[in-house]
């Protein structure tokens, strides 16, 4: 009951990165300002939650999990409430930085929490928290729509109250997991970033994060839709990024080995990028949805990598692997809008798969350093090839 509780908390959490994208012309509209003012609700979200993930370990190590995880579904409450009141950009890019603060705390320590909780092992742990994303990427969309449809105010009102009841669900649910025997201090994630290993994982992360979020924070704007619309569409891109996190990505880890699958799945990025900057419309659609595919993909071996790579603790490495890719969700919804304003729409999703691109060399030239994964996969594929004991 543990990991479900903190899984709910998870997926709602989530809900908050999708929440925004039908709404986001209808913001624009609202407020009289440019999308690329409306593109800093993800620019000022992510780049607070890159820098806060530095901190979460330290302090998580000092009043425990649970509390940590309270304090972070508290402040993303406050904050979103308080998104609804907006009556500027400013004061809203301002809130959701707020927002940003307490999904850094939660996020970061729902992944320590379940896995150190979940009697599957980390691997099933980590499915789980995938899985828990994609729903409320892929949920957020549709309640963004719906609620913004009414009013863009309600999808944040409406994000404070279901998060309330993932914080009573944590209160009542959770048991406070053990504090770890040694304090985090705050440098341990910058210092984890020495190893070979997690520093290509998160660098790699970081262009394919800024591929991620050009999709996510730009295409709004060129698909000239209702918010059912443009809810609709994300919400079929939703579900790509959900089943193919949990069902796809894991016996292709098995089959080619999780940098292989990384190899595929930013080619595939790059592919879909460049299918959006030449189509028409029904294109843009299409190749907007199936780029769910490559992001699931990616999401959990992403993650799975940055766990497994080194020998770091696990939150510590979380934290620091965070920090560096968030810099990337941070950074692509300004540019990129910014890129489609003054030179053309195409220009963003070139750029885009070029991230890709240079993700995939930072991955060949640093192989060296990711042997670690192979020795994870092949134990894995043991561990499934192992024959059931009967009794």
């Amino acid at each position: 009951m543990s990991v479900w509780a903190t899984a709910f908390a998870a997926v709602v959490a989530f809900m908050g990165i999708g929440l925004v994208d039908p709404i986001l012309p209808s913001i624009a509209q609202g407020l009289n300002a440019t999308p690329s003012q409306v593109s800093l609700l993800f620019t000022s979200y992510f780049l607070v939650t890159a820098v806060a993930m530095l901190i979460t370990g330290w302090v998580s190590s000092r009043i425990g999990g649970k509390r940590t995880l309270l304090a972070g579904l508290t402040l993303v409450i406050v904050f979103a409430a308080l998104a609804g009141t907006s009556t500027s950009v400013a004061e809203l890019v301002g809130f959701r930085a707020g927002w940003g603060l307490g999904n850094a705390l939660f996020v970061a320590t729902a992944l320590a929490v379940i896995v150190g909780a979940a009697s599957g092992g980390a691997e099933s742990a980590i499915i789980l928290y995938e899985a828990a994303l994609g729903l409320g990427i892929s949920a957020g969309p549709l309640v963004g729509a719906l609620l913004g449809d009414w009013n863009w105010r309600a999808p944040f009102f409406g994000t404070a109250t279901l998060m309330a009841v993932g914080l009573v669900l944590i209160v009542t649910l959770l048991k406070a997991p053990p504090r770890p025997a040694a304090r985090t201090g705050l440098t341990a994630p910058i210092r984890a970033l020495a190893h070979g290993g997690l520093s290509t994982t998160a660098f790699t992360a970081l262009f394919y994060n800024f591929a991620f979020f050009t999709v996510l924070a730009f295409t709004p704007f060129i698909l000239h839709m209702s918010p059912y619309g443009i809810g609709a569409v994300f919400f079929g891109w939703g579900v790509c990024v959900a089943l193919s996190s949990v069902f796809a990505a894991p016996p292709l880890q098995r089959k080619i080995g999780s940098v292989n699958v990384l190899h595929l799945a930013l080619a595939l990025l790059a592919v879909f990028q460049i299918g959006i900057a030449l189509s028409g419309h029904a294109g843009i659609i299409v190749f907007t949805v199936l780029s769910g595919i490559p992001i699931g993909l990616n999401n959990t071996v992403f993650t799975e990598a940055a766990m497994e790579v080194s020998d770091a603790p696990r939150p510590v490495a979380s934290a620091g692997y965070n920090f560096v890719r968030w810099m990337g969700g941070a950074l692509a919804p300004f540019i990129a809008t910014e890129l489609g304003e003054e030179i053309g729409v195409a220009v963003p999703y070139a750029l885009g798969a070029l991230c890709c691109l240079v993700g995939m060399a930072i991955l060949y030239v640093r192989r060296h350093h990711l042997r670690a994964l192979s020795r994870v996969d092949d134990d894995h594929t043991m561990h499934d090839a192992a024959p059931v004991p009967t009794y």
